[in-house]
């Protein structure tokens, strides 16, 4: 029986020669779009030949990045590809592997940073004085563009009520942030 994990935890997952994808820790056969869901899940795995036993996780990757990639998700701007094409062959083409790795990692460090600044903006730091400012000449600005109420009624209820939609949206926004970040 196969393991379904390596010693460091990592999850073996067999490719057969049909091109189907098996889990062996969930015992089923999966996607690469549940291969790309357990990489931005942190997840560890090793993607081997059923047959050979070879290690094809590189090319099972490549394969992800050009499926999303091919579904309108560009990251790799084509300048970036010619770049990388013209690599190949190079005397430098050792050293690139490591220079794009350490560039993801102080990329990922300084998003990190980035997403601890901007949740710090919004709840009391610096900016949220400068953000609630902004919202306020916001609001200003298209309360001149509405029409005028009548007399009688009360204009204070609607603005805590388009102040509270605003804050609600806001929320939402924040929230789908969060998500494409996570």
């Amino acid at each position: 029986m196969a393991k379904s994990t390596d010693n460091s935890g990592t999850v073996i997952i067999k490719k057969y020669a049909n091109r189907r994808l098996y889990n062996t820790e969930s015992s089923s056969y999966i996607t690469l779009d549940h291969l790309a869901a357990m990489t931005r899940e942190g997840r560890d795995f090793k993607v081997v030949d059923a047959k050979t036993d070879e290690d094809i996780t590189h090319n099972v990757l490549t394969q992800i990045i050009m499926e999303e990639e091919s579904h309108g998700q560009t990251m790799l701007p084509v300048s970036f590809l010619r770049q990388l094409i013209s690599l190949y062959g190079d005397s430098m083409q050792s050293m690139v592997p490591q220079y794009l790795e350490a560039s993801m990692d102080a990329f990922r460090r300084n998003q990190a940073q980035f997403r601890s600044a901007m949740e710090g903006a919004f709840a009391g730091g610096p900016f949220a004085e400068i953000a609630k400012r902004n919202m306020e000449m916001f609001e200003a600005a298209a309360s001149a563009f509405k029409p005028k109420k009548e007399a009688g009624t009360a204009s204070t209820g609607t603005r805590d009520d388009e102040v509270a939609a605003l804050k609600a949206q806001l929320a939402g926004l924040q929230d789908k942030i969060d998500k494409l970040s996570g």
